[in-house]
């Protein structure tokens, strides 16, 4: 289904491609940094910590977006750069509850404003998170504020956009180590939307797209 249809369309279309959110062990096999990089996956020195993200798509009358944040510039870790609203996991939290109450915390989204549709695939980063995109459609008519401390920067991107494999782009960087690694990146306007955050969109539209299913 093309993903610039209507939202009442796309809704049930996208939730049939989902893992349930009751699912112990999610279908799918993890999706990580590491996915242009082959040969370069190493075991994790210690067990990858448990977090979880919202794909928050926004069911506006022109069609779906995807809520977007750009990280603080005082944060210690990835920051500036664009990321899904979310965060570790603490202790007895499932992936769900993780992605609602950081998207709480960090943009002032209320929980009554998301219906949850279920888990996209799960995504391992190179600093050692097995993060878990949790899908949700957002009803119009919520108030965001950004905590601060955590977001420098909110806005939303058209879900059709992210679903468009020739806005994926290929890039070379080099780690803090010198070694040279390749990951997605996906420019919308003046913003550079790269690392996990890409992986993880472009996870979902291979989920969504990379199999000849209804």
């Amino acid at each position: 289904m093309n993903a610039s249809a209507p939202p009442a369309d796309l809704r049930s279309w996208i939730t049939r491609h989902l893992d349930p959110l009751e699912v112990t062990a999610q279908e799918a096999p993890p999706r990580s940094d590491f996915d242009l990089n082959p040969g370069k996956l190493a075991d994790p020195p210690q067990p990858l910590t448990p977090a979880a993200v919202l794909v928050g798509l926004v069911e506006r009358p022109e069609g779906l977006s995807v809520i977007l944040t750009r990280r603080a510039d005082t944060l210690r870790r990835h920051t500036g750069q664009v990321a899904l609203p979310g965060g570790r996991c603490d202790p007895g939290e499932t992936p769900w509850e993780t992605a609602l109450r950081e998207t709480h915390e960090e943009i002032g989204l209320a929980p009554e404003f998301i219906t949850l549709a279920g888990l996209s695939t799960p995504y391992r980063t190179g600093t050692g998170f097995h993060v878990t995109p949790v899908v949700g459609f957002v009803t119009p008519g919520f108030t965001l504020v950004a905590n601060p401390d955590e977001v420098a920067d909110i806005f939303e991107t058209p879900f059709g956009f992210l679903m468009d494999p020739a806005n994926f782009e290929a890039r070379e960087g080099r780690t803090p180590a010198g070694d040279v690694r390749r990951f997605y990146a996906i420019t919308w306007e003046d913003r550079l939307i790269w690392g996990a955050t890409a992986g993880m969109l472009r996870a979902l539209y291979d989920r969504l797209y990379g199999a000849a299913v209804g």
